[in-house]
C-alpha cells in the first residue's frame, strides 16, 4: 500500500474593482498564478470619465470618497462566499485608500474565519493606508498585509502569495 500525500488546497477567489483595466490586469494576473476564481465588483451604476474626474469636488468619485458612509451599490454579488477561505481583494488606490466600493463589498458578507489579502495599483500612492483604513474599520476580520503592484510579474505574485 502506498501512501498518498494529499495537499491542502484552500479554495481562492480574487475579487477585484477596477475602472480603467489595470486593476482587472493584474486580477486576472494573479488569479492565474494562484489557480484562484475570480469576480469582478461592479458597480450598479458604472463610473462614467466625469465620475472619476478627481480635480471635480462635484463628481461621484470625489463626492463617494469625501463621505465616511458612502457605499456605492454593487451589481452583482459572489455565489457561496462560504467556500472560499482566502480571499484577495483588489482595487485601485483612490485620494491614498480604497475606493468606497470596497467598503460596500466587504460589508456585503460574512468574512469570519477567511484570510483576506488586499492588493491595489497606484502609479504613485503605496497600499498602506488602504490597509490601515480597512483593518481599523473591521478588526473582527483577518486582513492581512498587502501589496501594491504596478507590474504583476509572475515573481511578485508569487512571492505575495
Amino acid at each position: 500500500m502506498t501512501e498518498r500525500k494529499v495537499k491542502n488546497m484552500k479554495k481562492k477567489l480574487v475579487a477585484y474593482f477596477s475602472v480603467s483595466g489595470v486593476t482587472k490586469k493584474t486580477a486576472e494576473r494573479i488569479a492565474e498564478i494562484a489557480n484562484a476564481d475570480i469576480f469582478e465588483i461592479k458597480p450598479a451604476v458604472p463610473y462614467t470619465n466625469a465620475d472619476l474626474n478627481w480635480r471635480d469636488k462635484k463628481s461621484r468619485s470625489s463626492v463617494e470618497m469625501s463621505d465616511p458612509m458612502s457605499r456605492p451599490e454593487i451589481a452583482v454579488k459572489v455565489e457561496n462566499m462560504s467556500q472560499y477561505e482566502i480571499v484577495m481583494i483588489g482595487f485601485p488606490i483612490w485620494w491614498y485608500t480604497a475606493p468606497t466600493i470596497i467598503k460596500t463589498f466587504l460589508e456585503s458578507y460574512d468574512f469570519s474565519g477567511k484570510k483576506l489579502a488586499l492588493f491595489a495599483t497606484s502609479g504613485g500612492s503605496g497600499i498602506e493606508e488602504s490597509i490601515s483604513d480597512l483593518q481599523s474599520a473591521y478588526p473582527e476580520w483577518n486582513i492581512a498585509a498587502g501589496k501594491r503592484f504596478n507590474n504583476a510579474s509572475e515573481n511578485a505574485v508569487k512571492e505575495w502569495i
